[in-house]
């Protein structure tokens, strides 16, 4: 899993950086402020979770012994971005309505994962 959530942060950033420059840029002038707001959002939340999930795999590099709590955190953090993030960046662009729903569930995933982390890191043994 350490060198997919490596693969996956790497190629999440990218699309980040994409996505702010696109909605800066090109969606700037073309939505109104509370679409920007959640396509900026989108963009502030991936960024985060991103290097997030960064952070777990080149921590799990360094481990022999990774804890479930720790994949747990990762899948979490991803479903999080995928399903937050993109529902956010599917409705501002003007994707279905039923959507709406799919975003705070992005969001539990995010508060899983952060919990997750936590119960990892108590469980580390020194």
């Amino acid at each position: 899993m350490t060198k997919f959530f490596l693969i996956f942060a790497s190629i999440s950033g990218s699309f980040a950086v994409i996505a702010g420059a696109f909605g800066a840029h090109a969606l700037k002038n073309q939505l109104s402020a509370s679409l920007l707001s959640a396509y900026e959002t989108a963009v502030q939340y991936q960024f985060i979770h991103t290097l997030a999930l960064l952070a777990l795999g080149v921590l799990l590099l360094k481990r022999e012994n990774v804890s479930r709590a720790f994949t747990i955190a990762g899948v979490s953090w991803i479903i999080g971005i995928v399903l937050f993030c993109g529902s956010l960046y599917a409705l501002a662009l003007g994707g279905p309505r039923w959507l709406g729903p799919v975003t705070p569930l992005g969001g539990l995933f995010f508060i899983v994962a952060w919990f997750s982390f936590a119960l990892a890191c108590w469980q580390i043994k020194q």
